[in-house]
């Protein structure tokens, strides 16, 4: 899917265009830049826009950057009442969302950042769980499994008598909604009886102190705790000929790892026209891949960041993924089919 994820954006870019364009950076005075940039959404894209929004203040010291990190739902309900200038997504923009941004004559600009590539996790002390499919992760979260698959000797024949606790985001993220998309096959379908947190660190704390702990969240939370958690490798059918695959940036690339997805940025159209927020996206999109690498995530082709940065500075509006938003495993050619653009 990541590699999907990957041909589709250089693709729908490309039509922006034509193949020989280089994009060039407005150039504002570190003195005369000043203003203030909100950015609210993603738990998930919220450590890569805190670390451009550091080296940005180091640059332009006089601009205030404020990054939230309610979620992606939350932040693109403040986004679409024209509260903030810039939400963080990890799922695209769903329709009933961009419908209450044309309510609200919220016209916006879709940009992807980089791919997450979601860690499913344990406790260091859980020996028995190295590798888990895509089946055993839906008997466990599935809303059938509320009350009922409370044991990890329920999950698989040999596993311990051993009591399953759960770990998670709240229904408020895009990494819920994606995680119960890709592994349930409906989004934001799963049992309600888990430890929800609208914290990350929560979600880390719990699995760390927790021997029969089983949780899910983005991978650059992993990479800040590795030493606290362990990751659990993935088999599905659908991805690396049905072998078990951990999450990585190689894997990510060849489409090798079943919870790949795309980071997303959307910048309000009108505040785009100041001066701040069009340093402030164009600093993101120049940083991005040298700050993803650093934060845990995997950074776009170099031409995808050149063709995002052409896409603003039209700029153009709209989501490129259309009405049905977020789909998990859709062809390149359905994608591109789909009307998703405002001219």
């Amino acid at each position: 899917m990541a590699q999907r994820w990957r041909l589709f954006v250089g693709a729908a870019l490309l039509g922006l265009v034509a193949a020989s364009a280089v994009f060039t950076l407005s150039v504002a005075s570190q003195t005369q830049l000043s203003g203030t940039v909100k950015i609210d959404g993603s738990g998930t894209v919220y450590p890569l826009t805190e670390a451009i929004a550091e080296e940005f203040g180091k640059r332009y010291p006089s601009v205030k950057v404020t990054v939230g990190n309610a979620g992606t739902g939350a932040g693109l309900q403040k986004f679409s009442r024209g509260e903030i200038d810039i939400a963080g997504a990890s799922r695209p923009i769903r329709a009933s969302e961009n419908e209450a941004c044309r309510k609200n004559n919220i016209a916006y600009i879709e940009l992807p950042v980089a791919f997450d590539a979601l860690a499913v996790i344990v406790n260091p002390a859980n020996t028995w769980a190295k590798v888990l499919t895509v089946d055993e992760l839906k008997r466990i979260w599935e809303p059938a499994a509320q009350g009922e698959v409370t044991n990890w000797s329920q999950v698989r024949k040999g596993f311990p008598n051993r009591p399953l606790r759960l770990y998670g985001p709240t229904t408020a993220h895009g990494t819920y909604d994606f995680f119960t998309a890709a592994i349930v096959g409906k989004e934001r379908a799963s049992r309600g009886d888990y430890n929800a947190s609208d914290d990350y660190n929560v979600v880390v704390q719990g699995v760390a102190g927790d021997p029969n702990a089983l949780g899910f969240l983005g991978f650059a939370y992993y990479e800040q705790n590795r030493q606290r958690l362990k990751l659990v490798a993935i088999q599905c059918p659908c991805h690396n000929n049905g072998k078990p695959s951990l999450p990585s940036e190689k894997a990510v690339l060849e489409d090798r790892y079943h919870l790949a997805r795309p980071l997303l940025l959307y910048v309000n159209r009108k505040s785009a026209d100041r001066p701040e927020v069009k340093a402030f996206v164009e600093f993101y999109l120049q940083n991005a891949a040298k700050l993803a690498k650093e934060v845990g995530y995997v950074p776009l082709p170099k031409r995808a960041y050149a063709l995002a940065m052409a896409r603003f500075q039209k700029p153009i509006t709209g989501s490129m993924f259309g009405a049905k938003g977020s789909q998990v495993g859709v062809s390149i050619e359905k994608l591109l089919t789909v009307e998703g653009e405002q001219k």
